[in-house]
């Protein structure tokens, strides 16, 4: 009998563990979702999650009291008398986990206040006339009236430019030559074939054998000459003084005859004729009274805290093969990635997660929900 518990217990408290992590996470999405009370709920999860702390380090001494070899009277004894820190009518051979129940919420209808009564004002603009009024548009005055002075033509001689001298450039003038001059230098260059190939005329400095067989000749190609034209100064620039006699101009020029005078003359007053608006009666105002708005609102009220509770959980103790190989067809069926193996390893725990988390159901890291077997319609 002392090994079953001591069994039992190890599993309690490994499922135990897993639920903490997913305890908060469905608090958390709860308390998300009504934000009146977030930050008790919050305060709330804080609580359960250290008094969660706090037995599982009581569940670890458990664990090593019995792994240190208590006898089976003891054991039962702790099983049955240790409260909530152990599953209420647990079964040898099941998994039960601890998991957080998030707290219920009721929605009520209510009527408020949406705007209070006031009144509108309308103002009434002010009415006015248009009348006739002369009135003085430019006073009288007097200005400044010039008499122009008068001017008669006369006749003179003027002088334009004075006599002078000026200095002449004469340019130099050039003639063209023909000059012989190099064009390429002689050289020598290798040809092949014997020194009668290339002509009497050929000088050919050396012959010789290559170690193909053939004549190589050494011959020497003579300079060539071009002959070029070009310019030269035939006479160089030079310069001459030339005189330039006086030069003038008969001119008719303006002479004043009469100076320019002023006298005043007088400016009298213009009137004129001009739309004024008048006011006929002020502007005013009328208040128009608007009730008051009313809208029904929802309100949510708490009905109970979270609290923890052990729920019967699938895990390695009380899952068979074909258990698992069912679970395992049915998740592939909703689209997730797991291998029908029968196996309850890591990759099926990941889409059991996976699948719990889109359904709003609470997961661990050992084991699988009951809630996720009902929703995929297993029945174990």
């Amino acid at each position: 009998m002392l090994r079953p518990i001591a069994t039992t217990a190890v599993l309690i408290a490994l499922t135990a563990c897993g639920t903490t992590g997913s305890g908060t996470s469905a608090s958390t999405s709860s308390t998300s979702s009504n934000t009146s009370g977030s930050s008790a709920a919050n305060s709330r999860i804080d609580a359960l999650e250290a008094q969660l702390a706090t037995r599982n380090s009581r569940i670890s001494a458990l664990e090593s009291e019995i792994s240190n070899g208590s006898n089976s009277s003891s054991s039962n004894m702790i099983a049955a008398g240790a409260g909530d820190l152990f599953p209420p009518n647990a079964r040898a051979g099941e998994c039960y986990a601890r998991v957080l129940i998030p707290e219920q919420y009721s929605t009520a209808q209510e009527r408020i206040l949406s705007r209070e009564a006031s009144e509108t004002v309308t103002v009434v603009p002010a009415e006015y006339e248009n009348v006739s009024e002369r009135v003085l548009m430019k006073e009288a005055s007097s200005r400044l009236e010039v008499i122009p002075a008068t001017y008669e033509t006369i006749t003179e001689r003027v002088l334009v430019k004075p006599a002078g001298k000026q200095i002449v450039q004469v340019p130099a003038t050039y003639r063209t030559v023909s000059e012989r001059v190099l064009d390429k230098p002689a050289y020598t260059v290798w040809k092949k074939g014997a020194a009668s190939n290339f002509g009497k005329n050929a000088n050919v400095v050396s012959q010789s054998v290559n170690g193909t067989g053939e004549v190589m000749c050494l011959v020497e190609v003579p300079a060539s000459y071009k002959t070029i034209n070009k310019q030269v100064v035939d006479t160089a620039a030079s310069s001459r003084t030339v005189e330039s006699p006086a030069e003038y101009k008969t001119i008719k020029r303006r002479a004043l005859k009469t100076p320019a005078s002023t006298r005043e003359v007088a400016i009298p007053a213009e009137y004129g004729t001009v739309e004024v608006t008048k006011l006929v009666r002020p502007a005013s105002e009328s208040r128009t009274p608007i009730p008051a708005q009313y809208k029904t609102v929802t309100k949510t009220t708490k009905v109970s805290d979270a609290s923890m509770a052990w729920q019967s959980v699938l895990c390695d103790v009380n899952s068979s093969p074909d258990n698992v190989r069912a679970l395992q067809t049915a998740l592939k069926a909703e689209g997730y990635t797991v291998s029908v193996d029968g196996q309850l390893g890591p990759g099926t725990i990941t889409a059991v997660n996976r699948y719990a988390s889109t359904n709003g159901i609470p997961q661990g890291a050992n084991y699988v929900p009951l809630d996720v077997i009902k929703k995929l319609g297993l029945k174990f």
